[in-house]
């Protein structure tokens, strides 16, 4: 959308974006910190609100992040820039035009307590306690794939089979006693322990660029050892990737081992890829007509990677009550934007170079 000249439209506010790296970011949201903006403008209207690139007078797409608040915390941005550039853009009166929602997430009662999520590209879901003690339980990160923008969650949860694909994709993918596409839990005595469903939830934001919610966890055992976790979970629109921050709380110890796990089977041809200073990957065999899905995940620190319990598992630390803050997601070749191990291996350590060189942000 072409907009006349900012100055006829009331006040206008610049932010600069700068792209540091050698990297072109891709539709990436970028955060802007809302008190910095009410600084210059306390009484910034957010329902006369637009976002212009000063270069090309085009609306820039954004959300208002509350993160479970009543007011604004951030603005989020959806910019693309090439390497080593600076985007400019003003906040000026005006109404922006509606956003397709691209993200979304909300609690299932009617499946026995899942919650699920998604964006443009990819669908999850975890287990609540109403799936516990049944045949049918499972512990770690459930993947939807699909091949359409739309979101699909509400849709399959109404129909009759949703492992078949309907025309935009399906569950196919197995989680069953494993940590699925990349859930954590503590690692003791050479063993993983699953601390049980999530018990409550938080909607914090949904959409339509990024939705974030939190799953609460009852205290449970794990060698002896009480362990209580909670689990916070946003996806942005474009991206494979979850971003999932964890809180453990325990005693007795300075430290409690953890880990992020992918799930192998006992599938054979396992194409891999394991890089100690913070990458795993997975790149599953054919399955059938379901095709093929990725799997990984991403963390700041080093790795100790294990093949053990059929999965690909890779340990760190925690400290009690210290968030950790990792990423981890999936994609489908059948989608057709990422369709070979090569590919989703170099997504990975490309979206790692990314979180190490974070776009710059300044309010002037």
């Amino acid at each position: 959308m072409i907009l006349a000249c900012s100055s006829l439209l009331g006040f206008a506010q610049t932010i600069s974006i700068k792209n540091n790296s050698t990297l072109n970011r891709n539709g990436e949201l970028v955060r802007v910190s809302w008190a910095e903006i009410l600084k210059r403008n306390p009484k910034i209207d957010t329902s006369n609100l637009q976002v212009i690139n000063k270069a090309t007078l085009a609306e820039i797409p954004y959300q208002l992040e509350k993160l479970g608040a009543s007011n604004v915390k951030y603005l989020l941005l959806q910019v693309s820039m090439l390497p080593k550039s600076t985007l400019k853009m003003n906040l000026q009166n005006g109404k922006a035009s509606p956003i397709k929602v691209k993200t979304y997430g909300r609690y299932v009662p009617e499946r026995k307590d899942d919650f699920a999520w998604e964006n443009d590209k990819i669908a999850f879901r975890m287990y609540g306690k109403a799936l516990e003690g049944t045949n049918e339980n499972a512990h770690g990160i459930d993947v939807w794939v699909k091949r359409t923008a739309d979101m699909v969650i509400n849709k399959r949860y109404k129909v009759d089979n949703y492992h078949k694909d309907h025309g935009d994709g399906l569950d196919y993918y197995s989680v069953g006693q494993t940590l699925g596409a990349g859930d954590m839990a503590p690692y003791l005595a050479d063993s993983v322990w699953y601390l049980g469903n999530y018990k409550s939830y938080q909607v914090l934001d949904n959409g339509p660029l990024r939705t974030t919610f939190s799953l609460i966890y009852d205290e449970a055992l794990a060698n002896h050892q009480r362990i209580k976790v909670q689990k916070t979970v946003s996806i942005d629109a474009g991206s494979q990737m979850n971003k999932i921050e964890n809180i453990y709380t325990f005693a007795g110890a300075s430290a409690l081992p953890v880990t992020v796990g992918l799930a192998t089977r006992n599938e054979k041809n396992k194409l891999i890829l394991e890089d100690s200073k913070g990458v795993i990957g997975y790149w599953e065999p054919l399955h059938g007509q379901d095709g093929i899905t990725g799997v990984g995940a991403i963390l700041k620190s080093p790795l100790k990677i294990l093949r053990k319990h059929n999965q690909l598992l890779g340990i760190t630390q925690v400290k009690t009550n210290e968030p950790i803050i990792y990423y981890a997601g999936a994609a489908w070749n059948k989608a057709g934007e990422i369709t070979s191990s090569g590919q989703w291996f170099d997504y990975l350590q490309n979206f790692k170079r990314q979180i190490e060189q974070p776009l710059l942000v300044k309010v002037q």
